[in-house]
This record gives structure tokens, C-alpha cells and sequence, in this order.
């Protein structure tokens, strides 16, 4: 095994050369969390400022399974979508298991509850200042949604930022639907946990200093736009 001073020198010579195997698995890393990320919105989005607005029967519970979604283990996550696309499952015809489709499935489900529920507080709150005002202009709760998330833009955008945070940090739900297979499924996490167990420390840290940047960039700019949109909206 390597030692720790040789291995730290090593990962920064695989991230600054821009080592193939590294950029493959980050590309992918990127591009499932962002497909998952991008459907999550745009379920998660209506679907939160619906159950800020809409009031039906059952909208406390809903509220409430929503929140608690929130806090879904991933490897509960995982074994449903993997029973989902496994061969005797009811989606296993699609042929989707141990593929990018699998995690992007896993990842939706996580993130999905994460974006439906903060962006509902955002707008609940939002609404409570503008009701009267979208009223008299004869907009109802339902009419009012599209205008509450253009003026919510900024705050919900950081709520699309934490989602994508808690999908590219994931690893128990996308292990277990991806395999872990290399070129096919590997990400960043799955990689890390994989040669970090195998003792080649060079390319699990220069995955880790990857997903470490990205985690400080992402918090970064949420904070920039909230700084931004405080801003923009005083």
C-alpha cells in the first residue's frame, strides 16, 4: 500500500492530468446526477408549490409523507428500484438494471422529495405575502403557481442545488442498482468505496478531491444566490 504523502501526490497528478479513467467516471457521475436532478425539478417543483396552494382532502398527510421522504434511507431506495428492474420484477422487460437508467431512477427517488418539500415552504411563505394582492388581480391558488415559482426563482434554485448535492454524495442506492460495473455504472462514490477497499489510494483520493470541490462549489453557489436574489429582490 502506498503511503499517505505518495498517494496524496499521486491523486493531484491523476486530477491535474486529467487521467481518462478519472474523467470517466466523474463525467458520469455528472451526468446521471444531473438527469436525475432535472426530472426531480420538474416534478418536484409544481408538485411542492401544488400542496403549498391546493387544498384537498388528505393535503396534511400528503404533507407529511412528502417531509418524511425526505430522510428515505438510500439502500431502502435502492432494494425498491432494484426489486422494480429486477428479471422477475414488473419493470424487468426494460432491461434497465445495472445501467446509468437504474441509478437515475434511484437518485430521482431520493432527491424528488427533497425539492417538493422545501420548494413548498417556499412558496407557502410566499404566497401568504402575495395572496391578497394575486387575488384582487383574480388569480386563484392554482393560476398563481407559475407566478410564485418565477418570483421564488432564486431561493428554489438553491433547492435544486441541495438536491443535487444529496444526489452526487450518494452512494448505498446506486451501488446497489448500478453494480458498480467499471465504464458502465462506476461513479465517483461507488469508485471511492471500490479502491479505497482495494488500497489504491491515488485514484479514490483524487475522486474525493473532485467530490470534495463540487460539494464546496455547489454550497458556494447557493450561497451566491441567495446573496444574489436578497439583493435583487431589496
Amino acid at each position: 500500500m502506498q503511503s499517505l504523502g505518495d498517494a496524496f501526490r499521486a491523486a493531484f497528478g491523476l486530477v491535474v492530468s486529467l487521467d481518462p479513467d478519472l474523467i470517466e467516471i466523474v463525467s458520469l457521475s455528472l451526468s446521471v446526477s444531473g438527469v436525475s436532478l432535472l426530472l426531480a425539478s420538474l416534478v418536484g417543483l409544481p408538485a411542492g408549490a401544488g400542496l403549498a396552494l391546493v387544498r384537498f382532502p388528505g393535503r396534511r398527510a400528503a404533507i407529511v409523507v412528502v417531509n418524511a421522504a425526505m430522510g428515505l434511507p438510500p439502500v431502502v431506495v435502492g432494494l425498491l428500484v432494484y426489486l422494480l428492474l429486477s428479471r422477475s420484477g414488473p419493470l424487468g422487460e426494460l432491461g434497465w438494471l445495472f445501467t446509468a437508467r437504474a441509478m437515475v431512477i434511484a437518485q430521482f427517488l431520493l432527491i424528488t422529495p427533497i425539492v417538493a418539500a422545501l420548494s413548498r415552504q417556499v412558496v407557502e411563505d410566499l404566497w401568504v405575502e402575495y395572496a391578497d394582492q394575486l387575488s384582487s388581480l383574480g388569480a386563484g391558488p392554482l393560476r398563481a403557481i407559475p407566478t410564485l415559482l418565477w418570483d421564488a426563482r432564486f431561493s428554489l434554485l438553491t433547492t435544486v442545488l441541495a438536491g443535487f448535492g444529496r444526489a452526487i454524495g450518494e452512494v448505498g442506492a446506486v451501488i446497489i442498482v448500478g453494480g458498480n460495473i467499471a465504464h458502465a455504472t462506476r461513479v465517483m462514490t461507488t469508485a471511492i468505496t471500490l479502491e479505497t477497499r482495494k488500497g489504491d489510494l491515488a485514484l479514490a483520493l483524487g475522486l474525493g478531491l473532485v467530490l470534495l470541490t463540487l460539494s464546496l462549489g455547489i454550497n458556494a453557489l447557493a450561497a451566491g444566490v441567495r446573496e444574489f436574489g436578497a439583493r435583487w429582490e431589496g
